[in-house]
């Protein structure tokens, strides 16, 4: 039974690409269950729930494809999926076989059909409860880019070839870490 309701937008995050709304209905609505989305395992099934092209609410199917999937502009790392993710889709659930929320559908690959993306949910109960209590994210920032140790490199600097590390590649002039010492190259 679908019916209009106002809605009071309490937080956004545009880094996520998602929004905390307050329901303003006197309707008694069923609470989702938020699940976890870091121990969600590449071939679980998943259902994306959604309104494609505005046909009314569905459900597709599927399993994670993959996790940690980086997009261009986006700023966490996406589970991927092959349950069908049509525009309409975004911003409803990704749910696990127990109806756990493990994700917030996204975005999808236009090159190719199934390939949708979804927010991990642990990386929106991160931010919670900033959007709950200053209605934005305020994130930390040192001033640097990292990547990981390769082997070849750590032979190089003359390190374990072995050592799984982050590797300091860009410093950002006049931040904290350049004030603090940190430089290029520092494992």
């Amino acid at each position: 039974n679908e019916k209009e309701t106002d809605v009071e937008v309490v937080g956004t995050d545009p880094d996520l690409d998602i929004a905390l709304l307050r329901v303003k209905t006197k309707r008694k609505l069923q609470a989702v269950t938020l699940g976890d989305s870091d121990h969600i395992e590449v071939g679980e099934w998943v259902a994306a729930v959604g309104n494609p092209w505005g046909h009314g609410h569905s459900v597709t199917h599927g399993i994670i494809s993959a996790k940690e999937r980086a997009l261009e502009g986006g700023f966490g790392k996406y589970l991927q999926t092959d349950a069908p993710i049509n525009p309409g889709n975004s911003g409803g659930p990704l749910v696990n076989i127990e109806g756990e929320v493990v994700g917030i559908n996204n975005a999808i690959d236009l090159r190719g059909p199934g390939i949708g993306f979804a927010i991990p949910i642990s990386q929106v109960k991160m931010v919670l409860a900033q959007l709950k209590t200053k209605g934005k994210v305020e994130r930390g920032y040192i001033g640097i880019n990292v990547d990981g140790l390769q082997p070849d490199l750590a032979k190089n600097l003359k390190i374990d070839e072995n050592l799984v590390a982050p590797i300091v590649t860009h410093v950002v002039p006049g931040q904290s870490a350049e004030k603090a010492g940190l430089q290029v190259y520092d494992v």
